[in-house]
């Protein structure tokens, strides 16, 4: 075996599935492969591509399971707990399931000094979930995050890729019952 050739003997430690009970070239979509190799020819190492490879797969399945993660690593020639922890390290990178939308609710000092505890409450009511929870219908998540770089236009919060400033009760309200009626319309 190559030294940069990843272990079969490895597991992640926070799951109980081996690298042996997974083959990257059968795991991920051909899709998801030539992405991840488009991203490995702009870097300088396979190892380098290892974010990029991450998010190309979570743009593909939603999150990154733990067979994702070895299927990853496998193809990307590193060790699955050296990915591991870039994808924990990551907080955009979710390692368990997530609904339809992922609210990211910016809890910087300057947040918390212009509405933020308001804003999380409404949020929480209206949704009927805490941090690190998920809807009963799959359809919202919230996380918070250490900063989203609105500090000039805070409170803050980005819904999977999009950010929202400047918001109010209302607002969060009205950006909530948005995205709600888009799941319900889409086919």
């Amino acid at each position: 075996m190559k030294s940069n050739d990843c272990s079969l003997e490895q597991t992640i430690p926070s799951i109980m599935v081996t690298d042996e009970k997974i083959d990257f070239r059968q795991y991920l979509s051909s899709a998801e492969l030539t992405a991840i190799e488009q991203e490995v020819s702009i870097m300088a190492t396979r190892e380098a591509a290892g974010i990029e490879a991450l998010k190309v797969v979570q743009q593909h399945r939603g999150w990154i399971s733990d067979e994702s993660l070895i299927a990853i690593a496998q193809c990307l020639h590193i060790s699955s707990a050296q990915l591991e922890g870039v994808a924990t390290f990551y907080n955009l990178i979710y390692r368990q399931k997530v609904g339809h939308y992922v609210i990211h609710l910016c809890d910087s000092i300057s947040c918390h000094l212009t509405g933020y505890d308001e804003i999380l409450e409404i949020i929480k009511q209206h949704l009927s979930i805490d941090y690190g929870q998920t809807t009963v219908d799959g359809q919202f998540t919230l996380l918070s995050n250490v900063c989203l770089g609105s500090c000039d236009k805070s409170p803050a919060m980005m819904i999977n890729s999009t950010h929202y400033h400047s918001l109010t009760a209302e607002s969060v309200i009205a950006i909530l019952n948005g995205l709600s009626q888009n799941v319900e319309q889409a086919p």
